[in-house]
């Protein structure tokens, strides 16, 4: 019996954190919201850097709202630096390893990279997660068997050869 009010205490407080585990995402800062506002406005006009500004700052106004790190690497993917977006999505995902968006998008972007075998791995993921039926794993799907985009070659890149007359 004298144990009673401390195993009452214990189990009013794993259930107060178990039921705040599952309330949800939290809304961003206010401020932060206006911000991820006018990126994503900036994004949609084509103004890749101006959503950056706008996302990165939204970051610093509320650094524990994880939606932003998919907003950043949404935005690094449309600037084709994927290898940043990579770096955002694992931090959401280090934030929320069950965030199918974050699992997605870091797919989707390591296609666009021409890491097939790893966007495998991140649709076996999916697929555990929520199923072959959810959009993310169709999407995600989709993009694998499209491959990734044709690589632009550069005049740089093609030298000519020692036996053509412009080599001489």
């Amino acid at each position: 019996m004298r144990f009673a009010p401390a195993a009452a205490a214990l189990s009013l407080a794993l259930a107060v954190t178990s039921s705040v585990g599952w309330a949800g995402e939290r809304a961003p800062a206010p401020r932060a919201g206006v911000l991820l506002a006018e990126g994503q406005a900036a994004l949609e006009q084509g103004d890749v850097q101006g959503a950056i500004d706008a996302y990165e700052a939204a970051l610093t106004v509320d650094p524990g709202y994880t939606p932003i790190f998919l907003r950043l690497a949404e935005a690094a993917r449309a600037d084709q630096l994927q290898g940043k977006a990579i770096r955002y999505y694992r931090e959401a995902l280090d934030r929320d390893p069950r965030n199918l968006a974050a699992i997605a998008g870091e797919g989707q972007a390591l296609v666009e990279k021409g890491a097939l075998e790893k966007a495998k791995g991140s649709l076996a993921k999916l697929e555990s997660l929520c199923g072959a039926s959810c959009p993310e794993t169709q999407t995600l799907s989709a993009t694998i068997a499209a491959g990734p985009p044709a690589r632009v070659q550069t005049a740089e890149a093609v030298l000519p050869e020692a036996n053509s007359p412009q080599a001489n």
